[in-house]
């Protein structure tokens, strides 16, 4: 029995050392019953069955490999031990929420102690077996098989020695499964860059307004009341423009007369906007140049009268009706 238990510590130790090779399944545990049917062979007189129960200790690897080291004694009669370490494969990649196939092999060690009814070199044994079975998960960590196997000894004599094995098996694994990895998501497509819209097409107005002044006056003469009707629509509609009126005069008289009346020019062509138009007189500002600034000669008639003015101009946009 010291042997046995030997052997056994080693095959445990080893399937222990084994669970660093894998992540994905991990260690489990679990007992079993296994009923052997050994050969006639073994003994002197009829038949030695056994019914051995037994605990499992194993490693699975990526889900299709095990290594699985086990002991076990006889139920009733306690006249047979064993020690074994077994190695699994699986078929298919069914989930293992549903039945999957699976193939066993190994090596057994048996330990008897009916030794009155034995074949000589029948008391210590080892074996090495083949088996196919099946198993499932219930839930996410308990697994249960179910398998049939051919044991052959292979030492101490007999080399015909056959003997037949029913093992059933509930095993519980420490870790849970990975879980599946989810299918990642299409991406949507992106939606269409909007068309760049176009800029409106759009003008620029310039209002343009020239008030002449007969000789020495600063009255403005009624003909020119559809400018100042133009000036104050224009104004009127757009409230955002400002107008500056100059005032300028021809070379009779003084510089300083002068001044003085090309500001009172800007002054009237600025009162006749706020009191016959409506303008705001906020929005006119007048300024005076005297004679500094001619446009025309002041040598003649003709040319003096251009001189003697106001002017203002002002400019908008507007956009062009499509």
């Amino acid at each position: 029995m010291k042997k046995l238990t030997a052997l056994a510590g080693t095959l445990l130790a080893g399937a222990t050392m084994s669970a660093g090779a894998g992540d994905l399944e991990g260690i489990y545990l679990g007992p079993s019953i296994t009923g052997y049917y050994l050969d006639s062979e073994r003994v002197i007189d009829g038949h030695d069955d056994a019914a051995v129960a037994g605990i499992n200790l194993g490693y699975r690897f990526f889900n299709d490999w095990a290594l699985e080291a086990g002991v076990g004694r006889e139920i009733a009669g306690d006249d047979l031990d064993v020690a074994k370490i077994d190695f699994y494969y699986w078929f298919g990649d069914a989930p293992d929420t549903n039945w999957r196939p699976y193939a066993v092999a190994g090596l057994s060690y048996f330990d008897r102690d009916d030794v009155n009814n034995l074949q000589p070199d029948e008391e210590h044994t080892h074996q090495a077996g083949i088996g196919l079975g099946v198993s499932k998960m219930f839930g996410e960590q308990l697994e249960f098989r179910a398998d049939a196997r051919l044991l052959h000894k292979v030492r101490e004599g007999q080399d015909g020695t056959n003997d037949g094995a029913l093992n059933l098996a509930l095993n519980y694994y420490f870790s849970k499964p990975a879980p599946a990895q989810p299918m990642a998501a299409a991406e949507p497509a992106p939606e269409p860059a909007p068309e760049p819209q176009q800029a409106p097409e759009t003008r620029t107005i310039r209002v343009q307004l020239d008030v002449e002044f007969e000789f020495d006056k600063a009255v403005v003469r009624a003909i020119y009341g559809d400018e100042l009707q133009a000036v104050a629509n224009a104004m009127k509609a757009h409230d955002d423009i400002d107008l500056v009126l100059e005032g300028h005069t021809d070379s009779v008289g003084s510089d300083a007369y002068n001044q003085d009346l090309s500001e009172r020019r800007a002054q009237a062509v600025k009162a006749e906007l706020v009191k016959q138009y409506g303008i705001d007189a906020s929005r006119i500002s007048t300024v005076g140049y005297g004679e500094s600034q001619p446009i025309a000669t002041n040598s003649t008639e003709e040319g003096r009268a251009q001189n003697r003015r106001v002017i203002g101009e002002m400019s908008y946009t507007e956009v062009v009706a499509p």
